[in-house]
C-alpha cells in the first residue's frame, strides 16, 4: 500500500486502556445517489429519452460535462473529514446509466488523482439505471463482482425488470470483506416490493457469511425506505442499537440519526427521510464491552454535508440542491446527500 494513502491515526484516550499507545488504520467507505447520471447517448432498449439532446432535460455535453465534475468533487471529499487526501476505499453508486459514464467520471482529475477504478454491471432495469461501486485500488482489491436480479415474487410482475442487486467480494485492510449496493424499488411502489428487496438482501448476506463467517459485510443504498421502516427494521434485521444485534442481524448506525435527531439525506413537503444507508454485519461490531481491533470493526458514521450542496434561497432552501428543479437547470448535485461510515484496525 502507498504510504500516502495509509493513516495512521491514535485514537482518543477514553477509546483505549490508559496505559496503551496503539495505532490504528482507519478507512472510510460511503454511498451516494448519483441522480441520474445518463450520457448524452440513446441506449437500445432504454427508456432514457428525456436524458438526450432532445429530451425534456435538454441533455447536452455541456450539462453533462458539468454533472460529470460535480459529482467527482463530491465523490473525491467523502471521507476526507477524517482522512485528508484519502478519502473512501469504495463508494456504493446508484442512478448511473452505464459503463460509459463510469469511465467518464473516473477520468474527472480529483478522481483520476486517486486512481479510482469501478464495478458494474449492465442491468435490466427499463429507465437504463444501475448500482456501481467506485473503489481506490491502494484500500480495497475486488476478487468476485456479482449481480444478483430483483426476483419479483408476484406472478402478475414477472415481465417487470428493476434494478438488482451488485455484490463485490474483496479484500480491505487484510480483511475479506463484502458490499451489496442496492437501489430498491421506488415509493411508487408499495411497502411489499421493498419488503421484498430486503428478504432477497438478507438471503444473500446470509449466504456471504455461511461461506466465509469472518467475511466484514456491508448492504447499502437507496433503500427508498427509512431505517424506522418495516424492510430495514425487520426483514433486513437493521437494529437500531449494537446491543440487539443477534447473529443474523445486522447493526443500523442509521436510525437514531433520523428517529432522535430528525436529520436525514432527503427532504419531502419539509421532513426529511433517510432512505441512503450502510448497514453492517455483526463481526464488524464490538459488542458486550469488547475493544477487539485485531480486525476491521465500525467507529463512526456521517452524513456528508458541505454548503455546497444545498440549495441556498428559494421555496427548497436547505434541501439537497438537486441537478435540475421544476424544469430548471440548477447546475447542482443530487436530490440525496452521500453517507460515510468509518472503521479502524489495530496496527500490528
Amino acid at each position: 500500500m502507498k504510504k500516502h494513502l495509509l493513516l495512521l491515526v491514535l485514537l482518543p484516550m477514553f477509546w483505549l486502556p490508559a496505559s496503551s499507545q496503539k495505532k490504528f488504520s482507519v478507512y472510510a467507505v460511503g454511498f451516494y445517489n448519483q441522480e441520474n447520471l445518463f450520457d448524452t447517448c440513446h441506449d437500445e432498449g432504454k427508456n432514457d429519452y428525456d436524458f438526450l439532446p432532445t429530451g425534456s432535460y435538454k441533455w447536452d455535453e455541456l450539462k453533462y460535462s458539468h454533472k460529470l465534475r460535480n459529482m467527482a468533487r463530491v465523490l473525491s471529499e467523502m471521507g476526507t473529514d477524517v482522512l485528508p487526501n484519502v478519502g473512501c476505499a469504495f463508494i456504493g453508486m446508484s442512478e448511473v446509466e452505464n459503463a460509459r459514464v463510469l469511465g467518464d467520471l473516473i477520468s474527472q482529475e480529483p478522481l483520476k488523482a486517486r486512481g479510482m477504478q469501478f464495478c458494474h454491471i449492465e442491468g435490466p432495469d427499463r429507465r437504463g439505471i444501475d448500482c456501481a461501486l467506485l473503489y481506490n485500488p491502494a484500500l480495497f482489491t475486488p476478487e468476485d463482482v456479482k449481480l444478483y436480479p430483483y426476483v419479483q415474487e408476484l406472478e402478475k410482475d414477472s415481465a417487470y425488470l428493476t434494478r438488482g442487486f451488485l455484490t463485490v467480494k474483496g479484500r480491505m485492510g487484510g480483511d475479506d470483506v463484502a458490499v451489496i449496493v442496492c437501489h430498491w424499488p421506488s415509493r411508487f411502489s408499495t411497502d411489499f416490493y421493498r419488503e421484498s428487496a430486503a428478504r432477497q438482501v438478507k438471503v444473500i448476506k446470509d449466504s456471504l457469511l455461511t461461506e466465509n463467517p469472518d467475511r466484514k459485510i456491508f448492504v447499502m443504498g437507496d433503500m427508498n425506505d427509512d431505517p424506522t421502516n418495516k424492510s430495514m427494521r425487520e426483514y433486513l434485521a437493521a437494529k437500531a442499537e449494537i446491543s440487539e444485534v443477534g447473529p443474523g442481524d445486522m447493526y443500523n448506525p442509521w436510525y437514531n440519526i433520523l428517529a432522535k435527531e430528525g436529520r436525514g439525506t432527503l427532504a419531502y413537503d419539509g421532513s426529511w427521510n433517510l432512505f441512503d444507508q450502510i448497514v453492517l454485519s455483526p463481526n464488524l461490531l464490538n459488542q458486550k464491552g469488547e475493544k477487539d481491533y485485531s480486525s476491521l470493526k465500525f467507529w463512526k458514521n456521517h452524513i456528508f454535508l458541505r454548503d455546497y450542496l444545498l440549495q441556498t434561497e428559494g421555496k427548497y432552501k436547505g434541501s439537497p440542491k438537486r441537478t435540475t428543479a421544476g424544469g430548471v437547470w440548477l447546475d447542482g448535485y443530487s436530490d440525496h446527500l452521500p453517507v460515510v461510515v468509518y472503521l479502524v484496525k489495530e496496527q500490528k
